[in-house]
């Protein structure tokens, strides 16, 4: 009975992990019709480390790193568009670099700390788009390649990530509507870098997202 109790709680724990939440606007397609480009906020990137892991490093170390894990995720999802669109797969959406959204956004002083005092329609007219991407993205290891290795040699700390969620929106410009938003947690071994994560949530998901070819 006990043995038949612990594999439903592991069949629901594994479930609850692996669990998709994708709401996608009703409108979506006939706004982004007009639509001409977007642009990827750095996400908001939150790294669950241990006591013991903390204990080694700075608060402006670990500021950083949370800094460029949301950076990486930023970068790797431009590179999903920019291959999505050289295989014909994309609208003839422009994205924007993240260089200048970066740019953009600090000639505004506008910085990670202090974004969520701007809405979204704010933000897309200093960026000059006609929509956004934003997220957050939580994780108990750091996926850029660059962490792992500066983490590992800093206290030990190897390996792929373990635990990952991420939730990412699009909303429109013109009043700041949500068209999409995409939610999901693994669990596992999921790749070595952020362009392995963004590419294995964005499997299924992408055929719901306007800016994607339908077959």
């Amino acid at each position: 009975m006990k043995q038949t109790l612990l594999l439903l709680v592991l069949f629901i724990t594994t479930c609850t992990l692996a669990q998709t939440n994708l709401y996608e606007n009703p409108q979506f397609d006939e706004i982004a019709k007009n639509h001409k480009a977007i642009a990827i906020l750095p996400f908001k990137a939150t790294v669950d480390l241990r006591p013991k892991q903390m204990e080694k490093m700075t608060s402006e170390q670990f500021k950083r790193l949370e800094l460029n894990e949301g950076k990486s995720i930023q970068t790797a999802m431009f590179s999903w568009f920019l291959k999505r669109k050289k295989r014909g797969k994309l609208t003839s959406i422009e994205i924007q670099e993240p260089n200048r959204t970066t740019a953009l956004l600090g000639k505004n002083n506008i910085t990670v700390d202090n974004i969520k005092n701007y809405t979204s329609e704010e933000l897309a007219q200093i960026l000059g788009v006609d929509a956004i991407i934003s997220g957050t993205y939580e994780t108990n290891k750091p996926m850029s390649e660059g962490a792992s290795v500066a983490l590992g040699l800093l206290i030990g700390f190897w390996g792929t990530t373990n635990s990952a969620l991420i939730n990412m929106s699009v909303h429109n410009a013109k009043d700041g509507v949500l068209l999409w938003n995409y939610n999901k947690k693994v669990r596992g071994s999921i790749g070595s870098s952020p362009d392995d994560l963004i590419n294995k949530l964005m499997r299924k998901a992408s055929r719901r997202l306007s800016y994607t070819k339908k077959k």
